[in-house]
């Protein structure tokens, strides 16, 4: 096999808890995560001179070792001795620094696609293992689907699928660094921490309403009041019919959850005509069936 397109799937964070920092500085954490169909495409094609080249649709991208799909090549053809060059093409529609793991979906594709181009007879556990070198989302990247995540991200415990819902995401244009929004949030004196066994229960139980009533997100105590544009996406969704409404991740991105596409669509309209966002989608949770 020479060539290879996959679809990089961008992820929300249901829930999101801090429960300390580890002496490396990782933060342990306890999150709910779900698969979104929004996604990257990511082509891989063999190439006979040797290297990595990496071309994209966004020009402000780094296309060398500071693009972490361009690590997770390099990872496997330093392992495997791979003799053939990798070209990595990245058709990019996930929000950038947006928290919803754009970078570390493409890192899974990489290790997953090269894992079947080369055939490298790597386990999912073993493409995790590797992952994880990479960034705290990759190892949940390569599983997908409904997830606990504990640890600093890598202990992945899968959660029965998400209940048939809607999911409309908004990336306000702003951005910050996922480690300025956690050396902000070490800062604080006091935290409230989100109900994630109640996420969990609503899950378990197919109550999507109990499951976006308890979704909550720790760093939203950082962001909000910062930048308040987060809390009017957050409160426009809720107005005009959301479930449960969040910011992802460590942000700035807000999405909603919805029993009706219509009502999802016409809060996006919402969302345009008021100037939040123009990064505005409508979509669905991409579940994975378990063996």
């Amino acid at each position: 096999m020479d060539k290879l397109e996959l679809k990089a799937l961008g992820k929300i964070n249901l829930g999101l808890d801090i429960l300390g920092q580890l002496e490396n500085g990782y933060h342990q954490v306890r999150m709910v995560m779900q698969t979104v169909y929004l996604y990257d495409r990511v082509i891989l094609e063999k190439k006979k001179t040797p290297g990595i080249g990496i071309e994209t649709n966004l020009n402000f991208l780094p296309v060398n070792e500071n693009n972490i799909a361009y690590r997770a090549a390099d990872l496997l053809i330093k392992e495997f001795g791979l003799s053939d060059g990798l070209r990595i093409t990245l058709d990019k529609h996930i929000p950038v620094a947006a928290g919803m793991a754009g970078g570390s979906a493409d890192a899974a594709a990489v290790l997953f696609g090269m894992n079947r181009m080369y055939e490298l007879g790597l386990s999912e556990e073993e493409l995790k293992k590797r992952g994880v070198s990479l960034g705290a989302d990759v190892p949940y990247c390569i599983m997908r689907g409904t997830v606990l995540a504990e640890g600093i991200g890598e202990r992945l415990t899968p959660l029965p699928p998400l209940p048939r819902c809607y999911i409309l995401i908004a990336k306000p244009p702003l951005s910050a660094s996922t480690e300025t929004v956690y050396d902000k949030f070490d800062a604080l004196d006091e935290v409230e921490h989100p109900d994630i066994d109640g996420i969990i229960r609503g899950i378990e139980t197919s109550d999507i309403r109990q499951a976006a009533a308890s979704m909550g997100n720790v760093l939203e105590q950082v962001m909000l009041p910062e930048y308040p544009v987060i809390g009017e996406i957050k409160k426009t969704m809720l107005d005009a019919g959301a479930l449960g409404a969040m910011m992802s991740g460590s942000g700035p991105t807000v999405f909603g959850i919805f029993d009706s596409r219509s009502t999802a669509k016409k809060a996006a309209l919402k969302i345009r005509n008021r100037n939040l966002s123009r990064q505005v989608y409508v979509t669905n949770v991409h579940n994975v069936r378990r063996k």
